[in-house]
């Protein structure tokens, strides 16, 4: 992997991931950008405990362009994008809009192929291979910025989710706290530990998994399960076998097979529905352990954490949608309409499609 760091007219970062270490990367943006203006600010709620970005300027992001002015394109003569040479493997740049930034921590964008007709199930293995080492790369970076707190890799893919780029992308938010849910999984962890005697509860609820009826699918590196008490209508987690904080922490071996269970995984998510739907809507989510200290004195620690994907959909049936109303929204109880054990058995059946 050939790393190029490089600035775009308003000042923000922009870095280049190549496969070849030859490539030259010198392109220059043309756009006459003013420097980017950011109104985000963090507000507590002091009922939850938990915290509220602000961040006004948001509304007048790019939404839904068509795709001969899609924004995450190689530039190509007089159109003029956020990426200003004229191809890329893997870019990753500043977020124009973020809902993070300065003090309150960071957001990137990801674009995992120039092919704006592509979507990352269609990646090669080596392709794959390049977007973990590009998120590997920034979650060590942001790492280092003194606002930040935890790294979120993630991609939200599907204009039912409410992507607003059609361009197979991701994001990164570098948060300046520790999100509410990670808090409650570190909370659980400590009271697991506590009535065990020092057992890990990632370790277990992997254990158990792998000894049950709710395997995906599972190599000599990673085991992926649809969870006892999934909360969307198909949802899988996709864990390392050995416990790891974060993805800095993934050995060579587990990062070398990735590529093929990750995209085996995306392509049976493709298929849950039949021939002839519309890809499958999700949000992929990576979980990794904040880099803080314990929040209380005997609270779990970064080495308690186990890095793992959260890969889930919106829908539950074809043309269908599972929409999050009263209970889910106002109560933060969630109704599942298919039951884990039958999500499971469907991916395992569309394996061979």
């Amino acid at each position: 992997m050939k790393k190029t760091s490089t600035r775009l007219a308003d000042g923000r970062e922009l870095i280049y991931y190549d496969l070849r270490d030859d490539a030259v990367r010198d392109a220059a943006d043309r756009r006459p950008l003013e420097r980017t203006v950011t109104t985000s600010e963090i507000r507590r709620d002091p009922l939850l405990g938990d915290s509220v970005a602000v961040a006004s300027h948001r509304q007048g992001r790019t939404y839904h362009p068509p795709a001969d002015e899609c924004p995450l394109c190689p530039t190509r003569g007089d159109r003029l994008s956020e990426i200003p040479d004229t191809s890329y493997d893997v870019v990753v740049f500043e977020n124009r809009f973020p809902s993070l930034a300065g003090d309150s921590g960071r957001c990137e964008v990801v674009c995992f192929t120039s092919d704006h007709d592509a979507s990352f199930a269609d990646l090669t293995a080596e392709q794959a291979r390049l977007v973990l080492d590009a998120w590997t790369d920034r979650t060590a970076e942001l790492s280092h910025l003194p606002s930040v707190e935890q790294v979120f890799c993630f991609e939200n893919r599907g204009a039912e989710i409410g992507v607003t780029l059609g361009h197979p992308h991701g994001q990164i938010y570098a948060y300046p706290f520790t999100t509410p849910r990670t808090a409650r999984m570190l909370r659980s962890l400590a009271a697991h530990r506590e009535a065990t005697g020092g057992q890990n509860l990632f370790d277990a609820v992997l254990e158990r998994e792998l000894a049950g009826e709710r395997v995906v699918l599972e190599s000599e590196h990673w085991a992926a399960f649809v969870p006892y008490a999934a909360h969307w209508p198909y949802e899988v987690h996709l864990y390392p076998k050995r416990r790891v904080p974060d993805l800095l922490a993934l050995d060579e071996a587990a990062r070398s097979e990735f590529p093929q269970v990750y995209l085996e995984l995306l392509g049976r998510f493709d298929r849950i529905f039949g021939e002839g739907e519309p890809p499958t809507p999700y949000i992929a989510a990576w979980h990794q352990a904040p880099f803080g200290a314990p929040a209380e004195p005997g609270g779990a620690t970064r080495d308690d954490f186990a890095l793992h994907l959260e890969l889930f959909t919106i829908r539950r049936t074809s043309g269908k949608l599972k929409f999050l109303a009263g209970s889910e929204s106002g109560m933060n109880v969630f109704i599942n309409d298919v039951p884990p054990e039958r999500a499971a058995e469907r991916l395992r059946e569309v394996a061979s499609s």
